[in-house]
């Protein structure tokens, strides 16, 4: 199993500690806004986090890692109803139960548990609200045809959760270990993923500093919770393509900053610029960078396009590459892989490389820019119709009518067919 990591200049920044309040329960949360069900009195059982905490390196290194077999669970005596399929929203209902495992600078990591759905309580003093110690991930779990359910690619998520806690300064885990307790918690929540094509349940691992201190510094405790939702189609009565407004006046992520990185402090920055462009009819914002007005990003989704080279005819797959601005999504990675592995043999070409927005309106004008699409979790992919780019519109393809591009269709084809089990796939994991 693999030790906890924290950088020694993190380490020698951890200040000293702080008494910790006499009325924590296994959380190392207050008890005052817990519920009051026998089950949730349970997770008193362990022992209060360390607030903050000195010691070096190596000791850090000797912490206990991550251990599945530990586990505890306790099921909820009051189960909730099953939503109808059709009236499910994304991140509105939620399942009977959470996961999770403490993390303290002096005990490593605590015995993980599936406790019933509730409420954290935090001292106002958590160094979460103020400095915002946060990342978290997005998988899905799928219902096969022969009633199996599945993970798609669960090692990536894992992978940058990783990442992502490194560049915040957030204790990092055994992500095999960690594969084993979503496992567990997906099999207790598997009734409420419906049976029908499309629907899945999301799951969302996030982590959080617990430290009590308004000081600056990497914490000395952390939370790491999982929470799951059954969600519905993105698209429920088939793709509607989008139109994109070329952000010029912000931007999203700049090289050296944390782009890369699944953190909230990403997102939230996001909201305003993507309300101002749906008050002037769009869609969503195209995140552009530089001089040159390079795409980074669509909204929340990595940015494709195909173009045409006017030379040969060849058509060419062509995604922003990974320069520390860009989020290396799962998706993103799949439809790059299995273009590679199915279109490259086709004569196609696939690209990780800028492709400014001037040369892409000239790809347009000449009728080059076969079609263009985001890339997600959520939508697997998501068509653009068009991109509204300093005072003119770039056409991105779509004749009148028409929703989706053959390449887009292609990879929601080809991706969902793996994620339901329709084809044997080593990215798709059996729970």
């Amino acid at each position: 199993m693999a030790a906890c990591r924290y950088s020694a200049r993190a380490l020698q920044t951890i200040s000293k500690a702080n008494k910790r309040p006499n009325n924590c329960n296994g959380h190392g949360l207050l008890n005052s806004n817990f519920g009051a069900s026998r089950s949730s009195r349970t997770l008193r059982r362990s022992p209060c986090r360390q607030y903050s905490i000195q010691t070096s390196e190596e000791f850090i290194k000797q912490l206990p890692s991550l251990d599945a077999s530990l586990l505890s669970v306790t099921k909820t005596t009051t189960p909730k109803p099953l939503s109808p399929p059709e009236e499910l929203k994304f991140g509105h209902t939620f399942t009977d139960h959470m996961l999770s495992m403490e993390w303290t600078a002096s005990s490593g990591w605590l015995p993980p548990r599936i406790t019933p759905y509730q409420n954290l309580s935090l001292d106002p003093a958590t160094c979460v609200f103020h400095y915002g110690f946060e990342c978290f991930e997005g998988m899905k779990a799928y219902r096969a045809a022969d009633g199996s359910i599945r993970l798609f690619r669960p090692d990536k998520n894992m992978a940058r959760f990783n990442r992502s806690a490194v560049r915040i300064a957030l204790p990092t885990f055994d992500s095999d270990e960690l594969i084993v307790l979503i496992k567990r918690l997906v099999r207790l929540e598997e009734r409420f993923i419906p049976h029908s094509r499309g629907f899945s349940l999301y799951i969302r691992p996030t982590l959080i500093g617990t430290q009590r201190t308004l000081g600056v510094g990497p914490p000395g405790s952390a939370l790491l919770y999982i929470i799951c939702s059954p969600v519905g189609p993105y698209y429920p009565t088939g793709f509607k393509a989008v139109s994109l407004e070329a952000t010029t006046t912000v931007v999203r992520a700049w090289p050296g900053g944390a782009g890369d990185n699944k953190i909230g402090a990403n997102y939230v920055p996001c909201i305003v610029p993507q309300v101002q462009a749906a008050a002037r009819g769009f869609h969503q914002n195209l995140w552009v960078f530089g001089q040159d007005d390079c795409p980074t990003e669509a909204g929340t989704m990595n940015f494709f396009a195909v173009l045409r080279d006017s030379a040969t005819g060849k058509p060419e797959l062509v995604t922003p590459p990974l320069d520390g601005t860009i989020l290396p999504g799962v998706t993103r990675d799949s439809v790059l892989e299995l273009a590679r592995e199915r279109l490259v043999p086709e004569g196609w070409k696939v690209s990780e490389r800028h492709a400014p927005m001037r040369e892409l309106a000239e790809a347009a004008d000449r009728g080059d820019l076969l079609e263009a699409f985001g890339s997600g979790t959520a939508a697997v992919v998501s068509p653009i119709r068009n991109i509204s780019w300093r005072g003119r519109n770039v056409d991105c393809g779509l004749k009148e009518g028409e929703e989706a591009g053959e390449t887009a269709l292609k990879m929601q084809r080809w991706i969902h067919g793996i994620q339901y089990g329709d084809e044997k796939h080593p990215w798709s994991v059996l729970v």
